[in-house]
């Protein structure tokens, strides 16, 4: 067991280093993590982070002392992402280098994929947007776009990004200003295939980023209404204009009188008409018979959501995997930087052969949604 143990510890931390390089999201986000064990359906509580607001100091009035933000979130760790081999891709191997051609670095790609994917998938949350829907982004203007959203909603200026996904990289990596090495001061984009930090984003690519199919509402060009005036502070908005089979899907956008909301969850309309809960709740007086505008149709019935944000936008949550109980189960969790991996053996009686797994306990939550913007395309 003493060997056994080594084994899965040398696995471990060979795998964690190339998991780590091998995200892009949850590197991007805020991230919080503790040493506490945990496992699949917990809820912790993540504090976020605090938002002060800088003022003229008033020598007759003096200071005005703002409270430190305690407000927490729940976050749900409810992903476990997990690759599992049998004894022949680990036992077979003769060596680390071994090891790390046959499981650990395919493992390690493996997971990473799966965690950037559920972590995209909170561009439903995200009610501003630029770009148009079914046109891929790939000028300086979509970059200017970005970050002109960005600055309305006042996000800080300091660490923002922007992950795109391959199509528009590919465009972007051929702007002349980008590739030209005498106009963007450096060659990264010509040479490495990066475009690097444009108008204050750092740019990534991930072949993750979430494509979004629109409600039948939307791709039947049903004409939408404010159904009842919606208040300020409500959580939905009664919305009709459909035949009655329409449905809207969580992560659509909606605007209504100049104002974005995306769509909280499913909403099918009955008799032509359903409450439609929004993220973040309604965010000013709406009046009956209001028109309710639709990003897609007919003509886009799909789109891409790249997503520009700073880092406060999103939470990754992780915690270390409690280890399994049994006879002749050996496990190792490490964690750095804010991930944890777990590595576990164990054996399979129906066919005699031991097995190796690892896996990663994790949840995503949007913290402040208004410090990120869908770039459509």
């Amino acid at each position: 067991m003493a060997n056994t143990f080594v084994t899965l510890k040398e696995i471990a931390r060979q795998a964690l280093p190339q998991l780590i390089e091998n995200l892009v999201f949850p590197n991007l986000c805020y991230r919080d993590f503790s040493e506490e064990f945990h496992d699949l359906g917990d809820t912790v509580q993540v504090r976020r982070p605090s938002v002060f607001t800088a003022e003229e100091f008033n020598a007759e009035s003096g200071v005005n002392y703002q409270d430190f933000n305690e407000d927490a979130v729940d976050v749900e760790l409810n992903h476990i992402a997990t690759v599992d081999a049998r004894a022949s891709a680990v036992e077979s191997a003769t060596g680390i280098d071994d090891l790390n051609r046959a499981f650990i670095e395919p493992a390690a790609a493996a997971l990473a994929e799966k965690i950037n994917a559920d972590g995209l998938k909170l561009y439903r949350d995200v009610a501003t947007h630029a770009g148009t829907a079914g046109v891929t982004p790939g000028e300086l203007s979509d970059l200017a776009a970005a970050r002109r959203a960005l600055n309305l909603n006042r996000a800080p200026t300091y660490g923002r990004v922007a992950v795109w996904d391959p199509e528009a990289d590919a465009r972007f990596t051929q702007l002349p200003s980008l590739v030209n090495a005498e106009k963007a001061g450096s060659s990264a984009a010509l040479r490495e295939g990066a475009i690097g930090r444009v108008y204050g984003l750092d740019n990534y690519m991930s072949q993750a980023v979430c494509r979004h199919s629109v409600g039948t509402a939307i791709s039947g060009g049903c004409a939408l209404k404010v159904d009842g005036a919606a208040k300020a502070g409500d959580a939905f908005i009664h919305i009709d204009g459909g035949s009655g089979a329409e449905t809207l899907e969580a992560g659509d956008l909606l605007e209504i009188d100049g104002v974005s909301y995306a769509v909280a969850k499913k909403c099918s309309f009955a008799g032509g008409e359903g409450d439609v809960f929004v993220c973040g709740g309604v965010k000013r007086d709406h009046a009956d018979n209001a028109s309710v505008n639709c990003v897609g149709g007919a003509d886009v019935r799909e789109y891409t959501n790249n997503l520009a944000f700073h880092p406060m936008a999103f939470a990754y949550v992780t915690r270390p995997l409690i280890n399994p109980d049994g006879q002749g189960v050996a496990s190792y969790v490490t964690s750095y930087n804010g991930i944890s991996l777990r590595v576990t053996k164990g054996y399979d009686q129906q066919f005699k052969r031991s097995v190796y797994s690892m896996d990663v306990l994790y949840g995503f939550k949007t913290v402040y949604p208004e410090l990120a913007v869908r770039v459509l395309g």
